[in-house]
């Protein structure tokens, strides 16, 4: 499995034509519905009729919406095996710090000789449970300051 990696952002006409996509999909995604019929107009002029899982559009329709905010996308597999620089990056920390956290068992990792690879799911769930300790401890903090008086009124 690959990942789908487009280093470069988008430019102004990619930005302004990925905003007006998104909100054409949206506008045609039937809530309700678990597939989505759509007409697709070929090279050769004629039409097909393709049928999409609903929750592939709303996935181009995120993609669409990012981009037309000027953002880069990535595409992950659930499945897929990451290297450990791919997950240092996505949890935004150096590769020296990530193999600390391997190495203490704190995110499962396999070994292929001397290579370690991680699953986008371990390095997810990981992320997840760091955000929680942060929100956590931010709430921790504002209940402080509101007992001590140091809140905002």
């Amino acid at each position: 499995m690959t990942m789908l990696n487009v280093q470069s952002l988008p430019t102004a006409e990619e930005i302004a034509l990925a905003k007006l996509s998104s909100q054409e999909l949206s506008a045609v995604l039937e809530i309700n519905s678990e597939i989505q019929d759509f007409n697709v107009v070929g090279k050769d002029g004629e039409t097909h009729q393709v049928k999409m899982p609903a929750s592939a559009v709303k996935l181009m329709i995120e993609v669409l919406t990012q981009l037309g905010q000027g953002n880069s996308v990535n595409i992950t597999p659930i499945h897929a095996e990451l290297t450990t620089q791919e997950a240092a990056d996505i949890l935004n920390m150096s590769r020296p710090t990530l193999i600390k956290l391997l190495d203490s068992g704190d995110i499962p990792h396999s070994r292929t000789g001397n290579r370690r690879k991680v699953a986008f799911v371990d390095v997810m769930n990981y992320k997840q449970e760091i955000d929680a300790k942060r929100l956590a401890a931010l709430d921790e903090l504002t209940a402080l300051d509101q007992e001590l008086g140091l809140g905002y009124e």
